[in-house]
């Protein structure tokens, strides 16, 4: 009895130290996707200083490049968005899916993140919330006006719009074990300025 006693506290800890372990290089991994978002945005405006602008027309991100930030000032969050969705992309931080256009482009805009790891407090988010997106040509503030909930597979929330709308996602419940069977899905618009 004690033999089996001795092999699940071994099998415990083995479980928590992987956990441990991912959860630590995710945090390394968003941080510095983080810091070369920051690092980009504040290059794009020393030049703008220097000389002409940083234009929307010619931004270009590589798959795994940290592109801007994501500001959540109800979670007091900001987050770094890396071009691209498969898992390492979404490792770094908030995905931008490519077959999408980026803020300023009058169309939908999609993001989308783990529900564990950038978007932990989701669950937070209501209606009339505000994200800000700072990209180095220019900073966007979008206000959440719908939210929904739709099964993983569902694609139908991809897609043109014909007008600009920030699309966020992440995996639903928030507190699910396991892989989840939903999608939360917010839509924001532009905030006039």
């Amino acid at each position: 009895m004690k033999y089996v006693g001795n092999i699940l506290i071994i099998i415990g800890i083995v479980f928590i130290s992987a956990f441990g372990y991912q959860f630590v290089k995710t945090e390394m991994l968003q941080q510095s996707a983080l810091s070369e978002a920051e690092d980009q945005i504040e290059k794009a405006q020393a030049s703008a200083a220097e000389k002409s602008p940083a234009s929307l027309d010619e931004f270009e991100m590589d798959t795994g490049e940290a592109a801007g930030t994501l500001e959540i000032p109800k979670l007091g969050k900001t987050l770094p968005i890396v071009e691209g969705t498969d898992p390492d992309d979404l490792d770094k931080g908030v995905g931008h899916l490519k077959n999408s256009v980026w803020p300023g482009q009058d169309e939908q805009i999609l993001l989308s993140g783990h529900r564990d790891t950038v978007f932990r407090d989701f669950d937070q988010i209501e209606i009339g919330d505000e994200f800000v997106v700072n990209m180095p040509y220019g900073e966007y503030t979008y206000e959440i006006k719908e939210t929904e909930i739709v099964p993983e597979d569902d694609t139908s929330v991809i897609g043109e719009m014909g007008e600009e709308v920030l699309v966020v996602t992440t995996c639903y419940p928030f507190h699910f074990v396991g892989a989840a069977p939903d999608r939360f899905v917010a839509y924001a618009y532009p905030v006039e300025s």
